[in-house]
Formats: C-alpha cells, structure tokens, sequence
C-alpha cells in the first residue's frame, strides 16, 4: 500500500512539472478564407491531421450553422469529418481574420471566383480578401491561393496585401503562392486526403518550408508535391480542367457520328481506351458536361488567351461542342413526338451536374428542362439529392417526385439525365404499367438498348448501337 501511495505521489508530482516546466509543442495553424466548396473541404481535412483551422466567411448565418455542424453542401463524407473536428476544437468558424491571425502560419483564399459576361474570372472576393488580410497581418505568413484564379493573380494578391501595409505604415514580411485545387465533386474529401499530386507554386524557401509541412500528412500514398513557379501553378489548374472537357467533348462528337454511320461508341471507347496512352477515363460520351469548374474554367482560359492576343481554338471548340451536346436529348425528343409537346408529360431522373452532389450549376438538366417547358411540355423530376437546389431555379415550373417512379406517373418518356446508382437497375415492368408512353432517353448509356426494348420500350442513347434513329443536331 506505501509502495502504491509513493508511486502515486511521484507521478502527480511529476505531471505537475511537466505542464508547468515542457516547452510549448510545436503546432501549425492556418486560415482559410471562403467556406465554399473548397474552402470548406480544405480546412476540414487539415483539421482532421491536427492542424488547428479557423474557417472565416462574411455570411454570418453559414457561420452559424457551420458551428453547429450544419454544413451548406452535399459532400460524401464531410459531415460527419465536420463535426468530429469541431468537437476537438481543432476546426471553429468566425466572420473576422484579426481575432484570429495570431500564431497563423498559412492563409488560404479560397472564395469564389463566378464568371463575368465576357468569360473572365470575376477577382473582387479574391482582392477583397487580400486587402483585409493587408489590414492585420503582423508576422511573417504565406498567403496562398487556393481558388481557382486566372494566370497572374497571385501578383495581384500580393499588390493588395503591400498596398494595405504601406497604408498602414507597417513592414511586414509575407510570401505569396499558389495552390490550386484538384477536387472532384462527390470524392473531395478522398481527393484531398490522398491526393494524386499536391501543385505549390512558390517564389521563397520560406514558403516552400511551412507548405511542406502543412502538406507533408498526405504523402503517405506516395504521391508528390510538385513545386514550380506561380505563374505555371496557376495555369496548371486551367490546363487540367481543358483537357478533361476535351477529352469529354471529343467523345461526344464522336458519339453523334456513330449515330450516322452505324458504329457504337462504347464499342469505340473500348476500344480506344485500352491504349494506355489515351486511357480509359473521362471518355464517356452523354449530353455534355457542367458543374462548377469545367463550364467557368474553359470560358476564363479563353479569355486568358485573348487578352495576350492569342486564340485558344481547340478549347474554343470544345465549349461549342458541349453547349451543343446538352441539346441532343431535346433533339431527340422531338424527333420522337414532335415539336409541339402540349399535352405530353417527360418524367427526368437526375438533376445534379454529376452523381454524389447536389450541385447543378451549368447542369445539363436545366437546359433539357428548359427546352421542354419552351415547347409545352409537363415536366416531372427526380433527384436523390439536389431537388431543393432545383427548386431555388425552376420554383412551381416543373413537378416534384416522392420517388423516381413517382415522378412517372403518366409519363411520355423517361430522360435520364444524371447517372445515380439508384436509377442504374430500374424496374421495367412497374415503368411499364405507370407511363402512358413507353419511350427512354438515356442520356448517359447507362441501359442496355437490348434489354430496354425487350421490356416493351423504344430505346435512344447517345452514339449507340440499338439505339432508336433520330436527327443529330
């Protein structure tokens, strides 16, 4: 018993000492500046390897629900991450930067950057916190860009931080870099928790230190940072983005020539696709692509060139090729009914731009919805997540289903539009009995044309063989 009371006293005297006498443990802090998509998903994961992150936004109400876990997006995974790191008190949100700048080593912009009429990146969020972090930075930090901005705003961001400490007569050392992201809607927090490859592009040893520690948790897969000069990270992130549209676009003007001479393109895109040096991703043919980034980077990669003087006139081709494509569902249909639709009910599964999100921003659905009601018709939508993001667009204009049958009840057709899992495998024959006519429009090729047409139905994908005749744009 007194040899178990002297151990007992030694150890409370010597947890004593140790808190009041160790050495402050090194830590990092960041903050990120946006809590958007990326802003939100990006200080997210840097809290859940123990960085302590404050996410700020000027919305006082996001900041609200965000404290109480209440996140403003649909992202696989996020949610739980959110509210795991707010309980650790490693991830909080505030609406100001100068309460919360001391001891931050890293900041992060990440605020949206929407396209302006002519195509460019619209910079006003982006300067806008730059300045703010110019009135109240006191020590040295990196201020990066995370948001996806055209070539030479870093130059940009930097001005507007000296601008603000000249004005308040202060000398404060900061570096500038560029850290572009490359998250895919519906697996960002997989993305970014191992990444394919982390892009820095930086002008200091300095900054080259800290982001190396900021990012050094996900490398475990392997993967590497790669470090270059601003200017090229910067133009990495719209050279990604274009090249993935390309490759879609290409796809789909192939898929409009199978269409007219008889071939099939998931034939061809096997076919293609085994050559390792084109692979076998992002050569899925459909009715074009949308989102959030693809739409607004190809358009502001244009405008880059064209304010150097310079024609991009593949990219160029490859907007026009998609602006065209998210019409060819609709050329479809009134080739099959007509074009006066009065009377004629189009029941549409999926609304997202992509399945695991509710984002339709430049989503194909709305353009297809669009044409629909032009011509008459009674429109009836589903989607598992993104039906209160439509209903902020289309308001009483179309119909809500409980369910994806629901949504139907006395349909002319079926569109599909955004390929979920839960529409991969319908039930024919309940199909069969609900619709007044029996007439599919797959627009992403997820149906088997043979299958379809042994349930009884007339089936229209897009370049495939099985697929009923039509007009090509």
């Amino acid at each position: 018993m007194k040899s178990f009371l002297n151990r007992f006293i030694l150890s409370w005297v010597y947890n004593i000492f140790s808190i009041i006498f160790r050495p402050k443990i090194a830590y990092m802090k960041t903050i990120i500046i946006g809590t958007g998509y990326v802003g939100l998903v990006t200080g997210t994961c840097f809290a859940e390897t123990g960085i302590d992150v404050v996410c700020i936004d000027i919305d006082r109400d996001k900041i609200a629900k965000l404290r109480d876990g209440i996140i403003p997006i649909y992202e696989p995974g996020l949610e739980p991450m959110v509210k795991r790191n707010i309980e650790k008190k490693r991830l909080t949100f505030s609406t100001g930067i100068k309460e919360n700048i001391a001891d931050t080593e890293a900041i992060f912009i990440a605020v949206g950057t929407p396209p302006g009429e002519d195509g460019s990146a619209d910079l006003k969020h982006v300067l806008t916190a730059a300045r703010e972090i110019g009135k109240c930075i006191d020590s040295y930090m990196v201020v990066v860009t995370k948001s996806t901005v055209p070539i030479g705003t870093s130059k940009k961001v930097k001005e507007a931080i000296q601008s603000e400490l000249d004005a308040r007569g202060v000398s404060v050392a900061f570096d500038v870099a560029s850290n572009p992201e490359f998250l895919k809607e519906g697996a960002a927090v997989e993305d970014f928790l191992k990444p394919s490859r982390i892009i820095l592009g930086i002008e200091s040893e300095s900054a080259r230190k800290i982001l190396n520690r900021l990012y050094h948790p996900f490398l475990l897969n392997g993967h590497p940072i790669i470090y270059m000069d601003i200017p090229s990270a910067e133009l990495t992130k719209y050279a990604a983005n274009c090249m993935l549209a390309t490759k879609i676009s290409f796809m789909n003007d192939l898929a409009n020539l199978c269409e007219l001479v008889g071939a099939d393109i998931n034939a061809v895109r096997k076919g293609i696709g085994s050559d390792p040096r084109i692979g076998n991703k992002f050569i899925f043919a459909g009715i074009g692509y949308g989102g959030s980034c693809f739409p607004k980077d190809v358009k502001a990669l244009i405008r880059t060139a064209g304010d150097y003087g310079y024609s991009l006139d593949i990219i160029k081709a490859v907007e026009n090729v998609n602006e065209r494509q998210k019409e060819i569902i609709f050329s479809k249909v009134i080739s099959h009914f007509g074009i006066n639709l009065k009377g004629k009910v189009f029941g549409l599964w999926g609304l997202s731009f992509k399945p695991n999100t509710d984002d339709i921003r430049e989503a194909p659905s709305l353009r297809v919805i669009g044409k629909l009601l032009e011509a008459g018709a009674t429109v009836k939508v589903y989607d598992p997540v993104a039906m209160e993001e439509t209903r902020k667009i289309t308001g009483d204009t179309v119909e809500y289903g409980i369910d994806p049958y629901d949504a139907m009840i006395d349909a002319s057709a079926l569109i599909l539009i955004t390929e979920w899992s839960e529409f991969r495998i319908p039930n024919f024959k309940l199909l069969h009995r609900i619709m007044k006519d029996k007439v599919i429009f797959d627009g992403r090729n997820i149906y088997d044309p043979a299958e379809v047409a042994e349930n009884g139905f007339t089936y229209y994908g897009i370049g495939r063989k099985g697929s009923s005749t039509n007009n090509i744009l």
